[in-house]
């Protein structure tokens, strides 16, 4: 085995079987198929097997299974392994495998054995391991986690508070570790378990930008301590919706379902603009038995925007749910004849549960095959969803085969359905060429750059 060759199918999940597909082949009683292909480099496989293993008692199988794998010193294999180990009680094995990483000099090693250190004990240790570390970004959200087990909030603090007195004179070049905004953002966390909510409060109010990290957690603290008149607030005046939308949650926990709605209806919210608000307001609406209205908030937002695929996909969806396809049907045709009749498969497609539910899946297949892009690789999952919803599993398979390498997850999905496990492997193990690695980020005078 080979870490990149492993890292590199298991981050595009390509030549591999897919976790989501090792699950199906589990729940289908393939268990068999698991363990083989987990000896056969298949990641996933192993993963999945080695977990198995562990529950009923046989962790020592269970890391054979994952040792070839380890044996590269592939991160994501030290990871899972630690995982395991520190599940079964076998922490000292845990922070072992960890510490050897990270003393390779691996990041996310340091990360990963500085936070098994603080859940056994060793918080303190942990701290003096990640101090030197306070500027780099991901290390210095570690650090302000450790702290508070290793009784340490004030030196942290200290550290950030250091941090927030830099300003960037060449931005986005200065800082590219712990900036600024990021620095108050932790500094506020520290505060704000410490009791001290007002500082955390006044933190999260400074800054040349106020980063939009900083308002999302501004709002959230103001709803944790149920300080309504300060989120509503923020809330009239912060365009960044993240305080709205706390503050309707907030009323709706407390039972203010109509607060909520009047919330997202202030002025300059969804009704006036904001897309992702409206989303928000029609699915509270549809949440407490108010279809309809949900059905109509969104269709102004299709009428604003019409061919922006999610929002008539909601509206599809919505229409579905409260049992009007026929209705959500004429709303998408008035919308394509706006944009002058004729749709490409990307927007087309939203229709064809609609038809199925008002005319039935035999209908809905005609009327997509009877698209221009209707025999296109791209709208044969399309299809073939609509024949598996309707029990027809080897028409699904037969439509997806026809553009097989496309498909390929899909396809092997209805395959696992079918039993046809030789061909699940056929499918998922056809290896294409890996691309190029990518500069190391050294200058050079040739291409690639």
């Amino acid at each position: 085995m080979d870490a990149t060759d492993l890292d590199y199918r298991a981050r595009t999940r390509s030549g591999c079987i897919p976790p989501e597909l090792v699950s199906r082949l589990l729940e289908r009683g393939h268990v068999d198929v698991v363990e083989l292909q987990a000896g056969r480099g298949e990641w996933f496989c192993a993963l999945a097997w080695a977990r198995l293993l562990g529950a009923q008692g046989r962790q020592a199988d269970a890391l054979e299974v994952l040792a070839p794998y380890l044996a590269t010193g592939w991160w994501t294999a030290v990871a899972a392994a630690a995982e395991l180990l520190e599940g079964w009680g076998r922490v000292d094995e845990a922070t072992e495998i960890t510490r050897v990483r990270m003393e390779a000099g691996h990041l996310m090693a340091l990360e990963s054995y500085a936070r098994l250190l603080a859940r056994h004990g060793r918080a303190e240790e942990a701290f003096t391991l990640l101090r030197p570390h306070i500027g780099e970004q991901s290390l210095g959200v570690v650090l302000v986690d450790v702290a508070a087990a290793a009784g340490r909030d004030e030196e942290a603090a200290a550290l950030l508070a250091a941090r927030t007195e830099h300003r960037c004179s060449d931005f986005p070049w200065c800082c590219r570790g712990l900036d600024r905004d990021t620095a108050i953002g932790l500094l506020a966390r520290i505060r704000e378990r410490q009791g001290r909510t007002d500082e955390a409060v006044a933190l999260l109010r400074t800054g040349s930008t106020m980063l939009l990290d900083n308002r999302e957690q501004l709002a959230a603290l103001l709803a944790r301590h149920g300080r309504l008149d300060e989120l509503r607030a923020a809330a009239a005046t912060d365009d960044s919706r993240y305080a709205v939308q706390r503050l309707a949650r907030l009323l709706e926990e407390r039972g203010d379902v109509e607060g909520a709605i009047a919330a997202y209806r202030q002025a300059d919210g969804p009704l006036g603009g904001d897309p992702n608000s409206a989303f928000e307001l029609a699915q509270l609406l549809a949440r407490h038995g108010r279809g309809n209205e949900a059905i109509d908030v969104m269709r102004v937002q299709a009428d604003a925007r019409n061919g922006d695929d999610w929002i008539l996909h909601t509206l599809s969806d919505l229409c579905l749910d409260q049992g009007r396809p026929e209705d959500g049907l004429a709303h998408l045709a008035a919308l394509a004849a706006a944009r002058g009749g004729e749709e490409d498969w990307d927007l087309y497609w939203i229709r064809l549960p609609l038809i199925a539910a008002r005319d039935g899946v035999d209908e809905a297949i005609a009327q997509a095959r009877a698209h221009p892009e209707g025999a296109s690789s791209y709208a044969a999952p399309h299809i073939a969803e609509l024949l598996a919803s309707a029990g027809r599993t080897e028409e699904a398979v037969a439509v997806l085969e026809q553009h097989a390498s496309a498909n390929s997850h899909d396809l092997a999905g209805y395959l696992i359905d079918l039993g046809r496990v030789e061909d699940v492997l056929a499918v998922l193990q056809r290896r294409t060429p890996r691309p190029p690695e990518l500069s190391d980020g050294s200058w050079h005078d040739d291409p690639p750059f």
